[in-house]
């Protein structure tokens, strides 16, 4: 196989290169692993530039029709998946960690498993009445559990307490997700509240269904790249790989030897494919190898790493750029593109349609220019 090959494939395995209808939503969500949700505003973006939906029809899918759900997710981050399938991640998640690593990494807080138990209780009970603010779970849970739970962590330019990691934990395990949110602050719910009472799933079956998943989105890929994108031991998904057996078999993308799904006949995109993708997108968090995602040899850096620190242009599935989009002082909106590499005719018309899109997801019509953008990375 060759590269170009296996970039039109993620391409259309993405809806990169033509928009999903809106009935598909949660199906392209799933498809792509989940959306990483740490910046609301891009989220919404990653979402918009692939699935023939509105800002307001994302924000329904999350508070109104439940369709999507909010938690902490691959990585410890934040991110957007199918509601339906928040079982299957979340054991997944959980099947991947290190016990060893997540105690010692609680014993460098001053934590222990006890303690953080007994918080995901408090948090609980907490919201056993109905949805709660950061602000209000904090003032709950630090007046019941009096002393240790607000001493800092150094997070958040420190103002970090010792009970927000609970949060983290209570996510993880299934008990609370996010809840609508009230202007700019942030809401957590009890999951089964929510969406009701989640199945029971067995770890090892999730983690072999979700590295199917990768394969189908992010292949062919090597174990050591589930494990990256996972953050789990590369010991353990190489015996998530095996376990798959005859499922899987061994291909050579210009030497680098990886895996992809026996059985699957994967489609690669034959269109020019043009996006503007934002900050985070999972596309960028999830292809390997790096050196593969960027065009005509252009300095990782000047792209944020290719990891999604900057919003990038993306032509035919390669980072060729990075864009901007700012406020123009007559209340319109502006999005700037600098390419790294020539655009065809073929691609500046289709980088037109592009910039038109994010303006029908984020709001207004922006004009396009080409021009210098100064790369701030969002850390």
């Amino acid at each position: 196989m060759t590269w170009r090959r296996v970039r039109a494939q993620r391409v259309a395995a993405h809806s990169l290169d033509r928009l999903a209808p809106a009935r598909e939503l949660a199906d392209v969500v799933g498809r792509v692993c989940g959306i990483h949700a740490q910046i609301t505003s891009a989220a919404e973006l990653s979402i918009g530039v692939r699935v023939d939906v509105s800002r307001e029809q994302i924000r329904s899918a999350l508070w109104d029709k439940r369709t999507l759900v909010k938690t902490e997710g691959l990585r410890g981050t934040l991110h957007l998946f199918p509601a339906r399938e928040l079982p299957l991640w979340l054991a997944a998640i959980r099947a991947a960690e290190d016990a060893r690593l997540e105690q010692r990494r609680l014993a460098d807080l001053g934590l222990t498993r006890k303690k953080i138990d007994r918080l995901v209780d408090v948090i609980a009970g907490a919201l056993s009445a109905g949805p709660l603010s950061y602000r209000e779970l904090g003032e709950i849970v630090t007046r019941r559990v009096r002393g240790w739970t607000t001493e800092g962590l150094g997070w958040f330019g420190g103002k970090g307490e010792k009970w927000r990691v609970a949060v983290g934990y209570a996510a993880a395990s299934g008990v609370i997700v996010y809840g609508p949110p009230r202007g700019n602050e942030v809401t957590f719910v009890l999951t089964d509240h929510w969406l009701g009472k989640l199945a029971a799933i067995d770890g090892d079956a999730a983690l072999a269904t979700v590295f199917r998943r990768f394969l189908r989105a992010y292949g062919p890929a090597t174990h050591r790249d589930f494990a990256q994108w996972l953050a789990m031991a590369p010991a353990r998904a190489r015996n998530v790989a095996a376990s798959l057996g005859d499922e899987v078999e061994e291909v050579d993308v210009e030497g680098y030897r990886c895996l992809r799904l026996r059985d699957e006949a994967p489609s690669a995109s034959t269109r020019a494919s043009v996006r503007l993708l934002p900050h985070f997108d999972c596309y960028l968090r999830g292809f390997h190898p790096r050196a593969q995602l960027m065009a005509g040899g252009i300095e990782r850096e000047r792209a944020g790493g290719g990891t999604g620190t900057v919003p990038v242009l993306l032509v035919d599935g390669a980072v060729a750029g990075v864009w901007q989009r700012s406020r123009t002082k007559r209340g319109g909106s502006e999005i700037v593109v600098e390419a790294f590499t020539p655009l065809s005719v073929t691609h500046r018309r289709e980088l037109e349609r592009a910039c038109a899109r994010i303006g029908q997801v984020a709001g207004g019509e922006p004009t396009l220019r080409l021009g210098t953008v100064a790369i701030r990375p969002h850390l």
